[in-house]
């Protein structure tokens, strides 16, 4: 291990984290994964997996108990839209994602471990540049006057602020990136905190031919997806690059919501109408401006929205038919129209 490079990633156990140990243990890491619970869907490959409570600077001191060549802070309280915009679960959202932040950059500080990566969020972004679905303004340099259209997006750029202080103050070198929706296999694909091609992907997979499914707003609402292979790409080159950032690491691709269904229903091989009902979108229209990543690091998805959404779609398709299985014959009749958030 002493001749090996190491790795710390925070958030193990969720989605882009667990992808993103698989990716480091690849190129030949050892890694220590800290999460408050296990990965859901998948083994961890970590060499080593703490299961720790990162709001308590014991647990961070702990995790880095000793130096680290890359340290990967992707521990949050997040959530889709059912979470984030219905107000009820800004005061702990902002609590637990910030007492993390600050714990773990300070835990390094003390360590003297200078390479920290921090996943920010296209949240941070001021609403009033994406009211307009077909021309948002997502450019790094647009945000500021502040105005992000969440208590999440607030947190978001406080902690970016934090660790650009701390390179500053310390002479760290945090790199930043504002992740544009990732999604991918072995992610979070109900229960209220998934993203919008996880709840689209199960919707379709629980309806039969023909039967509508349930969309927040009208459906013309932009977004950009990106697959997390290519995020997980993208945040490696960030990290071993001189550029601190913040820089976005999204799609370029926007498409409605409608437009994402018709997606998911084609590659489910099901004709899918659907029915529009009011709820949480966030904001009008968001795409990743790609500009600035590709002028300082020489970087740009390569993969359209569809190949990811192919490769995703299945993996989905299988948890929900895995789940139906063990529901209780009674409750099966109203499975697939039951309301879903």
């Amino acid at each position: 291990m002493m001749s090996m490079k190491t790795a710390l990633v925070c958030g193990a156990g969720g989605f882009i984290g667990g992808h993103l140990v698989k990716r480091l243990k690849a190129e030949g890491f050892w890694v220590r994964g800290v999460d408050i619970k296990a990965h859901e869907y998948a083994e961890t490959e970590a060499d080593e997996f703490l299961i720790a409570d990162l709001r308590d600077p014991v647990t961070c001191r702990d995790a880095t108990d000793r130096p680290f060549d890359e340290v990967y802070q992707l521990a949050a309280d997040m959530g889709g839209a059912g979470y984030i915009f219905t107000g009820d679960h800004d005061a702990e959202l902002m609590h637990n994602s910030a007492t993390i932040n600050l714990n773990m950059v300070q835990a390094c500080r003390k360590r003297g471990i200078k390479r920290v990566f921090y996943s920010s969020s296209a949240c941070m972004y001021p609403a009033y540049n994406q009211e307009d679905p077909d021309n948002p303004n997502c450019a790094e340099d647009s945000a500021y006057p502040a105005a992000p259209d969440s208590e999440y997006g607030w947190e978001k750029l406080f902690s970016e602020r934090l660790y650009l202080a701390y390179n500053r103050n310390y002479g760290m070198e945090c790199r930043i990136a504002r992740f544009h929706n990732v999604f991918g296999p072995e992610g979070t694909w109900d229960g209220g905190r998934e993203k919008a091609p996880a709840a689209i992907c199960r919707k379709v997979a629980q309806a039969c031919s023909g039967d509508a499914i349930e969309i927040w707003g009208d459906g013309l609402q932009t977004r950009s997806f990106l697959h997390v292979d290519e995020c997980i790409d993208g945040t490696l080159r960030l990290m071993r690059s001189d550029f601190a950032g913040p820089v976005n690491i999204g799609s370029d691709q926007m498409v409605t919501i409608n437009g994402l269904v018709e997606m998911i229903a084609r590659i489910a091989g099901k004709h899918i109408p659907t029915h529009h009902i009011p709820g949480p979108t966030g904001v009008r229209g968001r795409n990743s401006d790609n500009r600035l990543i590709a002028q300082r690091l020489g970087w740009a998805p390569s993969q359209a929205l569809e190949m990811g959404l192919a490769k995703t779609y299945p993996w989905i398709a299988r948890q929900v038919h895995a789940k139906a299985e063990c529901v209780p014959a009674q409750q099966k009749f109203n499975i697939g129209a039951r309301e879903v958030k």
